[in-house]
């Protein structure tokens, strides 16, 4: 005989637990975080592009050709001679052009109109890239819990972006002849920060696909104090290159013949000079390099010990081309297509380091914590 009761016991018991069970796993097949990471990679090589044509438009004196911030309208370039002439005639208005560039031919001004244009056409596509999918993966219900307000975050740094690229422009615009070396480094800086937060947040999602019990990775001390040394590296290769510092020596490893160069401006404070002398910053860039490769060397030794072997290689492959591109870029006089390829390398290598960095946060995350 069957025992009534044993027919609706499992029945009340899925009630309670097996009905959660279900749920969840309704939950997380709504879910895509294999594909949201999968596309936040194909906007991270976005950001990479855009960062060399960056280094372009820096390196050609391109970036105050387009006087005007027109988000929309600005899309197209000009159409008609007319419309060139028209472009032309506002640029004869800033003192890049009436100090500089006086005598410019027009077909000259089309060459550096280019690049500027191309850096902002670039800059609305990594906008549409990373939103407009956002917004249909946010519309199906595809975002894991916890991510969404990360996303979106990403998605508003790249409208900040454009903001403070046309205030870094307009430093250049009135009275200098050039743009602020700050405002340079603040746009390059939070363009390889939003870089930094597209590998991790890819790394965490990836992460979700394989285990949807994985926690987010975390930041160690260790890692925080790898990020200020590198962050003080790019923040010094930025002054470098807004205040064409790169040629003030060509040789290496001594500059113009001395160990500590001569030609540094002390009248104004120790301050000044390190914020604004290219003699001194040029120096402070080359050496400090090998402090950030000593921090991303033992970076690297703490993830062969846990087993991060393939993102150890990785560091360390990226850390000695960009060094030996550095010295390449010195050596050349500021060879333009060696000095972007040290500027994409730079964004490669923080990539790369944010991807490693992961790796360890994972490890302390899941309560084994690395050890730097």
């Amino acid at each position: 005989m069957i025992d009534p009761r044993a027919t609706h016991r499992p029945l009340a018991y899925r009630g309670a637990s097996d009905d959660r069970a279900a749920m969840t796993e309704a939950s997380s097949a709504r879910t895509r975080p294999a594909a949201l990471s999968r596309w936040l990679w194909v906007v991270a090589l976005l950001v990479i592009a855009i960062v060399a044509v960056g280094g372009i438009t820096r390196l050609t004196e391109s970036g105050l050709s387009i006087t005007e911030w027109k988000p929309v309208s600005g899309i197209l370039p000009p159409l008609s001679d007319a419309a060139w002439q028209a472009e032309f005639e506002k640029y004869k208005q800033i003192p890049e052009y009436q100090q500089i560039n006086r005598g410019m031919s027009l077909a000259a001004f089309k060459g550096i109109f280019f690049w500027e244009w191309l850096h902002r056409i670039l800059g609305r596509f990594v906008g549409l890239a990373l939103l407009v999918p956002l917004v249909w993966y946010a519309f199906r219900r595809a975002i894991p819990a916890g991510y969404g307000w990360r996303l979106f975050a990403l998605a508003a740094l790249v409208g900040l972006q454009g903001a403070i690229g046309w205030w870094m422009v307009a430093s250049g615009l009135v009275q200098r002849t050039d743009v602020s070396h700050f405002r340079l480094a603040t746009h390059l800086l939070t363009a390889l920060f939003l870089l930094a937060g597209l590998v991790w947040t890819a790394r965490d999602l990836a992460q979700l696909a394989r285990d949807p019990g994985a926690r987010p990775a975390r930041l160690t001390g260790g890692a925080i104090a790898v990020i200020a040394v590198l962050v003080v590296q790019l923040l010094l290769g930025a002054w470098t290159a807004g205040l064409n510092a790169g040629y003030v020596a060509n040789t290496w490893p001594l500059m113009n013949d001395r160990l500590f160069p001569e030609g540094i401006d002390w009248s104004s404070g120790a301050w000044m000079a390190i914020t604004n002398d290219p003699f001194l910053i040029h120096f402070l860039h080359r050496w400090w390099a090998w402090v950030a490769a000593l921090a991303l060397l033992l970076l690297a030794r703490a993830l062969w010990r846990r087993g991060g072997r393939t993102e150890a290689r990785l560091l360390l492959l990226v850390v000695a081309a960009q060094m030996t591109l550095g010295i390449a870029t010195v050596v050349t006089g500021v060879s333009m297509w060696i000095a972007v390829l040290h500027q994409v390398t730079g964004a490669l290598l923080v990539a790369t380091t944010a991807a490693a960095l992961h790796r360890l946060g994972r490890c302390d995350a899941q309560g084994a914590a690395p050890k730097m």
